[in-house]
């Protein structure tokens, strides 16, 4: 099944997730300058507090449409050298956090393999309104299978490739997010291969989102989660200055 994108769907969808963000940002915008008219104060100040907020509610639209629509994303440009996957044989799982936008194309450019998904979304544990908004729009991928964070329910030493595709920074807890690359760890063959695309609590982020950077995690932190669930092997290849591609082996 080919799962052709609308035009700004990327855009759309995090304007539509987001809407508190933008509603929150509107409102204080209007008391802020219903403030400074009552105090009468100089016009400089109407314009810097309208282009702080201009910023920072303008900004993250722009550099998502750069990201999810127009840079080749969910074509998967971005992967390389992964032909091998596309064999008979193959076993490739592909997780996600309740909002599943890649599963259609992963099956399309891996014909051959046998794909599996599963979402590990728990109402309890991930509670942010932009995730809860976004699996009631979500596509759901024939007998996608609802797991936990720490238990992957597949035997030991049985998937050639994983795919987290910005799904995995929903897992806040620092402790859990180990647990659950300790599980994508066991259930791999030995030389298999977990790929992970993720924004970074980096400063290309912070310019783009500035204090929504937050929702993402930085470097050093996935790097100790990585070390902490075993993994031996690790590259980080930036696509675009706000995403990163970890490709990790045990």
């Amino acid at each position: 099944m080919v799962v052709k994108r609308r035009p700004f769907q990327g855009v759309l969808n995090i304007l539509s997730f987001n809407r508190h963000f933008y509603l929150f940002g509107f409102l204080a915008l209007g008391i802020l300058l219903a403030g400074l008219w009552y105090l009468q104060a100089a016009n400089l100040l109407f314009y810097l507090v309208t282009a702080g907020f201009g910023y920072g509610l303008l900004m993250p639209l722009l550099v998502s449409a750069y990201v999810y629509d127009f840079s080749g994303y969910y074509s998967f440009k971005w992967l390389k050298n992964m032909g091998h996957l596309n064999k008979e044989g193959i076993k490739i799982l592909n997780i996600n956090a309740g909002f599943d936008e890649t599963s259609f194309t992963i099956n399309d450019l891996f014909t051959k393999a046998e794909l599996r998904v599963f979402d590990f979304y728990n109402a309890k544990q991930h509670t942010e309104p932009a995730i809860v908004r976004a699996r009631k729009v979500s596509l759901v991928y024939p007998n996608t299978e609802q797991i936990v964070s720490d238990k992957i329910s597949l035997e030991s030493n049985s998937i050639d490739a994983i795919f987290l595709l910005s799904a995995a920074h929903e897992i806040r807890n620092q402790d859990e997010k180990v647990k659950f690359l300790t599980e994508c760890n066991r259930v791999c063959k030995p030389g298999a291969s977990v790929i992970m695309v993720e924004h970074l609590r980096d400063f290309p982020n912070f310019l783009a989102f500035t204090i929504g950077f937050t929702h993402f995690f930085s470097n050093k932190i996935w790097k100790a989660a990585f070390e902490k669930a075993d993994w031996t092997y690790l590259t980080e290849v930036k696509f675009t200055p706000f995403m990163s591609v970890f490709t990790f082996k045990n």
